[in-house]
């Protein structure tokens, strides 16, 4: 039976994840970069086997090995070799290959393999609170330095550029918050699921907003609801948390597709 402490660390995980990922999210969606989440999403299992080899925190881990590939694709995105999509998609697998294939060799250390690429929100610690709502404050406060030239380069890259607004040291500062909030978020719902954190509330939240600040807040406010719901389900039914607050997120966004949109 889970204790009222166990429901309010993990909605207070839900909520600090939902909080980052809601705007970072709408740049994602508004950008068509969910196939880059995924890429750094399948990294993070790459990082807690390289955390656990060198006796640190996989958390850390996670996050250094999203950082590095999301560096990797900033300097890569330029090459014209392989369409985009073509390279996320090799580094993707071959990134969740390596992670699988370096725990697979780790005979002397006992890995939780389901809880990481699932989550298990209901097991979040006060410390790992710290860790989300610690992340949650510098990538909000970085990404409100770089808001304005991320939304005039996603409108009109052509004009942003013309502006100077939209320039080389923005797309790498969304690329490096985007893979700290990955590495936050796959706590909460893991490796495979969290890209689905990102973009589903930011599609529920796209057809009613009046401005790219109204979909930002729009989009917290929706994961916050799939946070409740989901979380709410996995008590009731002895569900899996992660998979049940991206079910809820789905049912949200059905949801909004059968109201009208803002006119």
């Amino acid at each position: 039976m889970f204790t009222d402490s166990i429901a309010a660390r993990a909605v207070l995980a839900g909520f600090g994840v939902a909080l980052v990922a809601g705007p970072l999210g709408c740049f994602v969606v508004w950008r068509r970069m969910a196939y880059f989440g995924d890429t750094l999403s399948h990294a993070g299992l790459m990082g807690v086997a390289l955390g656990l080899m060198l006796g640190l925190d996989p958390a850390l881990g996670m996050a250094a090995a999203a950082l590095l590939v999301g560096l990797l694709l900033f300097a890569l995105q330029h090459q014209h070799r392989l369409p985009a999509d073509t390279l996320l998609g090799i580094l993707s697998h071959t990134a969740l290959a390596a992670g699988l294939i370096a725990v697979g060799f780790m005979d002397s250390v006992r890995v939780d393999l389901m809880g990481y690429l699932f989550g298990d929100i209901l097991a979040v610690t006060p410390s790992d609170l710290a860790w989300i709502y610690g992340g949650a404050v510098l990538i909000l406060g970085a990404l409100a330095v770089v808001w304005r030239p991320l939304v005039a380069m996603t409108v009109h890259a052509d004009m942003a550029a013309v502006e100077r607004a939209g320039g080389m040291k923005e797309r790498l500062v969304f690329m490096i918050l985007t893979a700290l909030t990955v590495a936050i978020a796959m706590k909460v719902v893991g490796i495979l699921l969290v890209t689905a954190l990102l973009i589903i509330p930011a599609a529920a939240a796209r057809r009613f907003a009046a401005s790219p600040e109204a979909m930002a807040v729009g989009t917290v406010v929706a994961g916050a609801l799939a946070v409740t719901a989901g979380i709410a389900a996995s008590f009731a039914w002895d569900l899996p948390s992660g998979a049940s607050i991206v079910m809820a997120a789905s049912v949200l966004f059905a949801a909004s597709l059968a109201v009208p949109a803002r006119g």
